[in-house]
């Protein structure tokens, strides 16, 4: 006889991933690439190309993601466009 938990608390969940391709003003993009100290940033690297820098997230939610998004990118005034991709692989 198997018995499965259906409680989403206790339930492991696995993290959201999310690629973040950056474009930054010239010379800038190791201001992205400081936010490796951030909880959830597993990546972060100034890249050649056509964006600046690319940082990995990962996340328990989207309201999480959401958040460190935010931290990372938005708050920085060097930033000036980003695209975020959401892996459909675990």
């Amino acid at each position: 006889m198997y018995t499965m938990d259906h409680n989403p608390k206790t339930l492991r969940r696995r993290p959201i991933r999310a690629f973040v391709l950056v474009t930054t003003k010239p010379g800038t993009s190791e201001e992205i690439v400081r936010s490796r100290r951030i909880k959830g940033v597993k990546l972060a690297n100034s890249v050649l190309g056509r964006y600046d820098a690319v940082v990995v997230i990962e996340a328990e939610s989207l309201d999480e993601l959401k958040k460190i998004i935010y931290e990372v990118v938005e708050q920085q005034p060097n930033v000036i466009r980003t695209e975020t991709l959401i892996s459909l692989q675990p």
